[in-house]
C-alpha cells in the first residue's frame, strides 16, 4: 500500500491532520509506504510563502474583509477564487511527484491539493482514488471538486449542505477530523499535575495561547484571575516567543528558582507571583494531549484541529476571537451542541468564565456533550475506506485489461 498525503501549511491544522492519518495507516499496515507532501512548498517555495503569508495577513489584519470573501466564495455560481487560479496554473507541477511515488491512493487535507488532483483526474492524466479530508466543521465550496472519490467530514450535520453543493451522498463519510491517537489515551491527572506542581483538588483551566494576539490573551488572563474561586491555570504559548515573554512579565516576578537548559522545553518557577492563581507557563510541548486530558476547561481559538483534539479529550471550550469564516462556523457548531461558551473582549470574559465555573452542572453537561461526540474510530475508518477504494480500483483495472 502506497499512500500519498497532500497537505499545505496555511495553518497548522492541515498538516496535523496529515500526520494523524499517516500514523493510523502505519498502525494498521506496518508495511505501508506513506509520504506527506506540503503541496504548495513542493510546487514553489515562493508560491507557498505568498499564499500562506497572504492568508495569515488578511485573517489577522483584515478579518472582516476575509469574512466577506469567504461568504461570497461560498455562494452558488460565484466561486471564482485564488483556488481556481492556482489549480489551473500549477496542477501539472505535481506530475513528477505522482510518477515517482506511484501512489495507490491520494489523501488530501487541503482544498488546493484536492482541486489540483481533481483537475488531473478530469484530464484523465491521473486515475488514482482521491480522498478529501475536510478540516473544519462546516462545508465550503472551495473543498468541492468533481473527481473526488470520498469526502471525510467532521460530523453528520454537514451532509445536507454537501448534497446541496452537488456532492453525492454515497461519497460523504462523517468519520470526523482525524487527530493523533494520543488524544484518546486517558491520563493520570494526579501524576501529570504533580509533574508540574499543580493540584488535582481544584479546577484546571488550559489556555492554548499561541494563535492569540498578545494584548487580547493577556487581557483574558488578567480578567479571569480576578475570579473569586480556587482554580489553577496552564498556559501553552507554542513557539510564540513574543507571547511567552509577555506572559513572563505579566505573571511572575522575583528570582527564578529553576529552568531547563532547553528553551523549547522551558517551564519557569518563581518565588513570588503577581497574580493569585497558580499558573504554569509552557513555551512549547509535544504533549498537549496530556494537558488537555487533565484540564476542566480550555480557552482557545476555534481552529478545526484544535477543537477536534479538545473533543477527543472530552474537554469543554471557551471560544475567543474567532475569525469570520471557517472559525466562526466552527464556533457556531460547538455552541449549538453545548460544547463551548463564547468569550467576548473586555471584562465580560471574566463574567462568562465565572458563571461557568460556579455552575458545575453546566460544566459537567458540556463535558458530557463533548464525550458524546465520539470520533475515536476515525483513523480506523479512514484506513478501511482506503483499502476498499484501492481494491475497487484494482478490480476495475483488471477488468479493463481483460477487455483490451
Amino acid at each position: 500500500m502506497r499512500i500519498l498525503i497532500l497537505s499545505a501549511s496555511t495553518g497548522g491544522g492541515h498538516m496535523s491532520a496529515a500526520d494523524a492519518i499517516k500514523s493510523y495507516i502505519l498502525k494498521y499496515n506496518q508495511e505501508a509506504v506513506v509520504k506527506i507532501v506540503d503541496t504548495l512548498e513542493y510546487i514553489s517555495p515562493l508560491l507557498n510563502k505568498t499564499v500562506s503569508g497572504g492568508y495569515v495577513h488578511i485573517v489577522t489584519k483584515a478579518p472582516k474583509m476575509f469574512g466577506i470573501m469567504y461568504k461570497s466564495a461560498n455562494k452558488d455560481g460565484e466561486f471564482l477564487s485564488a483556488t481556481t487560479t492556482i489549480t489551473n496554473l500549477f496542477s501539472k507541477k505535481l506530475l513528477p511527484l505522482l510518477e515517482n511515488f506511484k501512489p495507490d491512493a491520494i489523501v488530501s487535507t487541503h482544498h488546493f491539493a484536492t482541486n489540483m488532483i481533481s483537475k488531473l483526474k478530469n484530464a484523465k492524466i491521473v486515475k488514482t482514488p482521491l480522498i478529501c479530508v475536510m478540516t473544519d466543521y462546516a462545508p465550503h465550496r472551495a473543498w468541492i471538486s468533481e473527481h473526488v472519490d470520498a469526502y471525510i467530514v467532521a460530523h453528520e450535520d454537514m451532509l445536507p449542505t454537501m448534497k446541496y453543493m452537488g456532492v453525492q451522498e454515497e461519497k460523504i463519510y462523517p468519520f470526523g477530523i482525524p487527530v493523533n491517537k494520543s488524544f484518546y489515551i486517558k491520563q493520570d491527572g494526579k501524576s501529570v499535575l504533580g509533574e508540574i506542581g499543580l493540584s488535582e483538588e481544584i479546577l484546571t483551566i488550559l489556555i492554548m495561547a499561541g494563535s492569540f494576539g498578545v494584548k487580547d490573551i493577556l487581557e483574558i488572563y488578567c480578567n479571569i484571575t480576578k475570579i473569586d474561586l480556587d482554580f489553577q491555570l496552564i498556559i501553552i504559548t507554542g513557539k510564540n516567543k513574543k507571547l511567552y515573554e509577555a506572559f513572563e512579565k505579566e505573571i511572575f516576578e522575583g528570582d527564578e528558582i529553576s529552568k531547563s537548559t532547553k528553551f523549547s522545553d522551558k517551564i519557569k518557577y518563581y518565588k513570588k507571583r503577581v497574580h493569585k492563581k497558580q499558573t504554569k507557563l509552557i513555551f512549547f510541548t509535544e504533549e498537549v494531549h496530556k494537558y488537555m486530558q487533565i484540564s476542566d476547561l480550555i480557552i482557545t481559538k476555534p481552529g478545526g484541529l484544535t477543537i477536534s483534539e479538545a473533543l477527543a479529550c472530552d474537554l469543554p471550550m471557551a471560544i475567543f476571537s474567532a475569525y469570520p469564516g471557517q472559525e466562526e462556523e466552527n464556533a457556531d457548531f460547538l455552541l449549538k451542541n453545548n460544547m463551548a461558551i463564547r468569550l467576548e473582549k473586555g471584562p465580560n470574559c471574566e463574567n462568562s468564565i465565572r458563571n461557568l465555573l460556579f455552575d458545575r452542572k453546566k460544566l459537567k453537561a458540556m463535558k458530557t456533550s463533548c464525550a458524546s461526540f465520539d470520533k475515536s474510530s476515525s483513523g480506523e475508518q479512514i484506513f478501511s475506506l482506503l483499502e476498499r477504494l484501492i481494491n475497487n480500483r484494482n478490480i476495475k483495472n483488471k477488468k479493463e485489461q481483460l477487455i483490451l
